[in-house]
């Protein structure tokens, strides 16, 4: 049974022939670089013999590193979406962190020394030292 066109994402497994394009920097090979799937190995983990359009012959490439050549742009700005996401993921986080930071930082200072003594007495004592002084 064919799968339709509409069924294939990019974790699809490659065949025999296909274009495709390193997502990756592979030894020899820039990402982007076009090939062809030559080979296919593995059961639980397949791997892929593919013969790249620069001349360079590689074998074992994860699915990972590699995506069919139609998806190659929607691949790409998936890729820059995600870390986009990410990199406003962390820094809402620091943020959030610099925020309960000087939270912390003010309720320390504003905290009496010493919690059993009432406020009232706290204010006297300190008027008190500046009518001395």
């Amino acid at each position: 049974m064919a799968k339709s066109k509409s069924s294939i994402t990019f974790e699809t497994r490659f065949r025999k022939g296909e274009k495709v394009t390193a997502t990756v920097d592979l030894p020899g090979v820039p990402e982007g670089t076009t090939g062809k799937v030559k080979l296919i190995n593995g059961l639980t983990w397949t791997r892929y013999w593919v013969f790249f359009d620069n001349g360079t012959d590689l074998g074992s490439i994860s699915q990972s590193s590699l995506v069919r050549s139609k998806q190659w742009g929607a691949y790409h700005l998936a890729r820059i979406e995600a870390e986009a996401n990410a990199a406003s993921v962390a820094a809402a986080q620091a943020a959030e962190a610099a925020k309960r930071a000087v939270a912390a930082a003010t309720a320390a200072t504003e905290a009496p020394a010493n919690p059993r003594i009432p406020a009232a007495l706290l204010e006297r004592a300190k008027n008190r030292k500046k009518a001395e002084g």
